[in-house]
């Protein structure tokens, strides 16, 4: 499916972006290792959170839906799962696979895992090298780097252990292994990654502690299920953010929006290029902080992001790279080479199609050098999404502010965490086609 988007002469309106992505794969998987009946409200509908819900079902877990952004998950405790019949298939879901990897790891039985052709070339050694150490049996191709990958589970042990580099699936998948192990797993991060595991984990009854940068978790103790309202997706909202402060003409509200402090970066980032932003807390859903975030039409500048920051806005640097083809002086994205192994090279990826919008964009081993265009206006033309959903949107966005209409190839894949996404388009006043 290609994409087609006119540039409108302004967007206005309210929108509510879809559940929280890493929430709502949590949620399924704490839930199926729980005794007893996990509600979750609000939960994404997208092809990643639903490859979760399908390998759940496969280990023998009776789940209900999602019926309205909610599921039902009937856990009958960490001792319940089956070995699967067929190969479990995670489709383009990075979280499905390393997230159960670790829970496979614990288990008694053997099970293989693969994905579509883009998963099965992103790295998994950097989750089978410590289950390894765990005492699971792990084998792949290139030596358990890449998937197809076949686990015996089993009989692990517990592990202390330092990220090379801060990851939340890497540290969820041994959180979760370390739910199976006796004694006291700990996961000693570089800095501070999205926490959601740990907060779900906690509402469930895990003996788990945050100290610093360590997560301590101590294993062979019953979960208790969850009822739970997933909060708005910031990821998901970060494209709107974007476009609100890059049109020249623009107020756009975001409502129930997650704000944990690990995923606020994209806010922190915005507000330092001078966006007009506001933040109206909500109170808690899910035991995450929510509210409403309002973008205005800006006039941003150039900034330098790296270090410790770019775990916290990862998967909005597609769309930041927007925002910075159309700010005022130079960008400076660096630190953030992990780009190169997500749903496609993104950093060369997203070079290579805002170039042809006429941005001036510079690849980088470890990010981008970014200069703003002289008048503040990109070029519109065929694109594409190299079957990456969140370079799609990025496009997305880019084509409001582009002069002429602009074709986005294989927009499909936008619905993998954002499956309304052209709706919303549409309700902000957006000229918007899907073609086949």
């Amino acid at each position: 499916m290609q994409l087609i988007i006119k540039p409108p002469p302004s967007l206005a309106g309210s929108l509510r972006p879809p559940g929280d992505k890493s929430i709502s794969h949590r949620a399924a998987i704490i839930g199926a290792l729980a005794a007893g009946t996990t509600i979750i409200e609000g939960f994404l509908e997208g092809a990643d959170c639903l490859s979760t819900l399908k390998c759940l079902r496969a280990l023998g877990v009776d789940i209900d839906g999602p019926h309205e952004g909610r599921v039902v998950v009937r856990g009958d405790g960490m001792a319940s799962l089956q070995e699967p019949e067929a190969i479990l298939d995670a489709g383009n879901s990075g979280t499905t696979m390393r997230l159960l990897l670790g829970v496979l790891a614990g288990q008694p039985f053997y099970s293989v895992i693969t994905g579509d052709a883009s998963l099965r070339r992103r790295p998994m050694g950097r989750v089978t090298r410590p289950l390894a150490a765990m005492g699971a049996r792990i084998w792949g191709r290139q030596g358990g780097e890449l998937a197809p990958l076949s686990i015996q589970g089993g009989n692990l042990q517990p592990l202390t252990y330092t990220l090379p580099v801060a990851s939340a699936q890497v540290k969820s998948a041994l959180l979760l292994a370390g739910l199976f192990a006796p004694g006291e797993t700990v996961i000693i991060e570089p800095c501070r990654s999205r926490d959601h595991s740990e907060r779900l984990l906690k509402a469930a009854g895990a003996a788990i502690k945050v100290e610093g940068l360590a997560v301590r978790i101590a294993g062979q103790k019953p979960l208790k299920p969850l009822t739970i309202s997933v909060p708005g997706d910031i990821s998901a909202a970060a494209f709107f953010l974007v476009a609100g402060c890059i049109h020249p003409r623009a107020s756009i509200t975001l409502e129930n929006v997650n704000l944990n402090p690990t995923r606020t970066g994209i806010l922190d980032v915005l507000l330092s290029m001078g966006a007009q932003i506001s933040v109206m807390p909500r109170g808690e859903s899910g035991g995450e902080p929510v509210g409403d975030i309002q973008a205005t039409s800006s006039g941003l500048r150039g900034v330098e992001m790296g270090g410790e920051l770019i775990p916290r806005l990862i998967d909005e640097i597609p769309v930041l790279a927007v925002a910075a083809a159309l700010a005022e002086g130079e960008t400076v994205i660096r630190d953030a080479a992990e780009l190169k192994v997500k749903e496609s090279d993104r950093i060369t990826m997203v070079a290579r199609e805002l170039d042809r919008m006429g941005a001036n964009i510079q690849a980088r081993p470890d990010g981008f050098l970014i200069k703003g265009v002289k008048g503040g206006r990109l070029q519109g033309t065929v694109v594409d999404s190299h079957g990456d959903h969140r370079l799609g949107m990025a496009l997305a966005v880019a084509a409001l502010v582009a002069e002429g209409p602009t074709v986005i190839k294989g927009a499909e894949c936008m619905a993998i965490s954002y499956p309304h996404f052209v709706a919303d388009l549409a309700r902000l006043g957006v000229e918007v086609r899907e073609e086949e």
